[in-house]
């Protein structure tokens, strides 16, 4: 039997929501601007580690791109879409979500240059935030096949 065209719109939005379109353009504006202004002053004052951050972030920025570019293509085209390629493009997502999140280590790197309490001060936070945000959501999808199970 074929791949099934016509994804409802729960399988279509599966792993394809507004909440990580956000979150992905909040950190390709981050990434961009760092680029730009460490960028400009990297020219000014050569600095290594500077240089290392700056290429981590330019290693992360295609993905993020293509990350928008499946989003997209996912949402414009969700009636021509079969279950298989689906998967495929959801796995893609993930896997460009993940490379675009490493940019943060180069986000990491400059602030440490800058300062260290900063850059300390920014990464305990970062990971905070990041155990926080993965309690909430999975404490959220827990509370959703609860409700989806007893509906």
């Amino acid at each position: 039997m074929g791949p099934r065209f016509g994804l409802s719109s729960d399988d279509e939005r599966a792993g394809f929501n507004d909440k990580r379109w956000t979150i992905m353009a909040a950190l390709l504006g981050t990434n961009t601007a760092m680029m730009l202004f460490q960028g400009i002053q990297q020219e000014v004052s050569p600095n290594s580690i500077r240089e290392i951050a700056l290429v981590i972030i330019g290693i992360c920025l295609p993905f993020q791109a293509i990350y928008f570019m499946i989003h997209t293509y996912v949402i414009e085209y969700s009636d021509a879409i079969g279950r298989d390629q689906h998967r495929v493009l959801q796995r893609l997502s993930a896997l460009c979500q993940v490379i675009a999140y490493m940019s943060l280590s180069g986000v990491i790197l400059l602030w440490y240059n800058m300062s260290k309490m900063v850059g300390i001060a920014f990464t305990l936070s970062a990971l905070i935030a990041i155990v926080l945000i993965r309690l909430a959501m999975s404490q959220a999808e827990s509370l959703e096949k609860e409700r989806t199970e007893s509906d």
